[in-house]
């Protein structure tokens, strides 16, 4: 990742005109994605935020379009400090672009500290609308779209992931998450775990691009899929839990999460397994195992 800002155009004096951060999304896979929008505001902006400013470059050559701005590159380990620089041509009256390597800026990609200083200090804020792999995702993967909430990439941690989908087993929303090809596999069977195995997903894989793929099934089924080890950017799109009539007593459940602790599974899975498969929220089953430990210990 290059680091530092590209000399280009000078920004220009202050003209007294109240200067805009225009926070603008860009193609996914094809460039010929972009909107004549985007193209008009590569080519007139004075200075571009760019979270690789080589990736810019090419997709201005892509779309035939003369970069005449001061480029900055704006990527995560640099984001504190340029945020500030950033704000301060904002204030002289200069305006910024800022756009990521594929879609949203602030969506999984720097972009969120910048537009909340700008916001906070009164800078005019617009948006540049345009491809998504989070809509992109949830429109061709065939579940539920009335509600849904974008998860991300789960936490690396082993631990820290667990408790992450222990918390999502009964969210009734449809839930999107990226997750790196190399971390596919393992997240895949994780949530199998914590969701249920046969809860309905869709795999997304290179959405927009030469070798787009979408694989729907169970999470079992893609965890299954997954170990041959799929390459690209990924996508995964799983179906919200089913509204449930609770089954029985929380005491009766931590009985039953007991048994799949001894068969061996970690206790926060079980908790949440059994709480999703009882209808019970998951804190309640949870309470009832401490008690049930207090009364019993080993």
């Amino acid at each position: 990742m290059d680091d530092g800002a590209d000399t280009g155009a000078d920004t220009g004096a202050d003209d007294g005109s109240p200067a805009t951060l225009m926070i603008a999304a860009v193609p996914i896979g094809r460039p010929d994605d972009a909107s004549p929008r985007l193209a008009a505001a590569l080519s007139e902006a004075r200075i571009i935020a760019a979270e690789d400013t080589r990736r810019v470059r090419r997709l201005a050559t892509a779309l035939g379009v003369r970069l005449t701005a001061r480029l900055v590159s704006y990527y995560d380990e640099v984001e504190t400090r340029r945020a500030a620089t950033l704000l301060a041509e904002l204030r002289a009256g200069h305006d910024v672009l800022l756009v990521t390597d594929a879609g949203m800026p602030g969506v999984s990609d720097p972009g969120y500290r910048i537009v909340a200083a700008a916001a906070a200090d009164g800078i005019r804020v617009s948006v540049l609308p345009g491809p998504s792999a989070v809509t992109a995702a949830l429109a061709i993967s065939g579940l539920p779209s009335d509600r849904f909430c974008f998860e991300g990439f789960p936490p690396r941690k082993a631990g820290e992931r667990a408790r992450s989908f222990a918390e999502l087993a009964g969210e009734p929303r449809t839930m999107i998450f990226f997750e790196s090809p190399r971390r596919l596999a393992v997240t895949l069977a994780e949530l199998a775990v914590a969701l249920g195995a046969g809860r309905p997903a869709a795999l997304c894989r290179e959405l927009t691009k030469t070798h787009e793929e979408v694989r729907r099934g169970t999470l079992a089924e893609l965890a299954e899929w997954a170990r041959g080890g799929p390459l690209g950017e990924i996508t995964l799109v799983v179906q919200g839990a089913p509204a449930r009539r609770a089954v029985g007593s929380p005491a009766e459940a931590a009985a039953e999460v007991a048994v799949r602790q001894q068969s061996g599974l970690p206790r926060n899975a079980a908790v949440a397994a059994v709480a999703r498969e009882r209808g019970l929220p998951r804190g309640e089953v949870y309470d009832a195992v401490v008690r049930a430990r207090s009364h019993h210990p080993q």
